[in-house]
């Protein structure tokens, strides 16, 4: 009978193409995987609760960092793989000129302004993304200045900004890498020099240490030596959230085309 886990997963696409991969590589080692969906603090929640056995994936240390440490107070977990290497960052549209916007403080200058869509819509509150941006929209007065920030689910921010798009329209959109949008629209990354969106984290598989028993050594291994990257998580997650393709088939498909040894 094959041994289960409870896999945590962001419910984000991305966050799914990155735990189909690794539910995969689980399910060739013989363990039948429950996946749990759940906002980020909620999963980190599970995690130390004991629900889940392992989350994917967390992003650290910036994002991630305070919800791991709480999961640390109570249970000591092991980090293992690098499955990418995430950033948040404010971007726009590639026919905005450079000389017009090219970093955050050239949103507040008058013609700017005037042209930009003063709607800068945002993900769920627990995101990473969100809490640097609301620290942004104050730190730079963006608030004073007009603009809005409004949280709300993955498809609002992404939907907003590709009908922007469509019409040509002066917009930022507050995102990350890796993310689906990349793989098709040119987004010019715009420099903030405070340095509120944290740092380039590592996206990594997080198993409880009092689960650890659970698998060989071997199998540890294998979990560790995990290497995807920003650019192939977007392509995988294109493929499903924007060309309709089913998730566990499209991320089954690039395994086998690795050739990947998960025994």
């Amino acid at each position: 009978m094959p041994k289960s886990i409870t896999l945590g997963v962001t419910d984000l696409s991305f966050h799914r193409v990155t735990a189909s991969l690794v539910t995969h590589v689980l399910n060739d080692m013989g363990f039948e995987v429950n996946r749990i969906y759940s906002p980020h603090q909620d999963n980190f929640a599970k995690l130390k609760s004991g629900e889940l056995d392992m989350l994917s994936s967390a992003w650290l240390p910036s994002s991630h960092g305070i919800y791991k440490a709480d999961v640390e107070d109570v249970q000591p977990l092991l980090e293992l793989g690098l499955h990418y290497e995430p950033y948040a960052l404010w971007g726009v549209p590639d026919y905005i000129p450079e000389n017009a916007v090219s970093e955050v403080s050239d949103l507040l200058k008058p013609d700017v302004i005037a042209r930009m869509n003063k709607d800068i819509q945002g993900i769920n509150p627990g995101a990473g993304i969100t809490r640097f941006s609301i620290k942004m929209m104050d730190e730079y007065g963006l608030n004073q200045a007009g603009y809005r920030f409004h949280t709300g689910t993955e498809e609002d921010c992404f939907t907003a900004f590709e009908q922007a798009v469509d019409n040509k329209e002066w917009v930022a959109v507050p995102l990350w890498k890796p993310q689906f949008l990349h793989h098709k629209y040119a987004i010019r990354e715009i420099k903030e020099p405070k340095g509120l969106l944290g740092i380039v984290d590592r996206a990594v598989l997080l198993l409880r240490e009092d689960r650890a028993q659970l698998f060989s050594q071997a199998q540890i291994k294998t979990l560790d030596t995990l290497r995807f990257s920003n650019e192939i998580i977007a392509e995988l997650d294109y493929l499903v959230s924007r060309e309709g393709l089913l998730l566990d088939e499209v991320t089954r498909n690039w395994l086998d085309s690795q050739k990947l040894i998960t025994a």
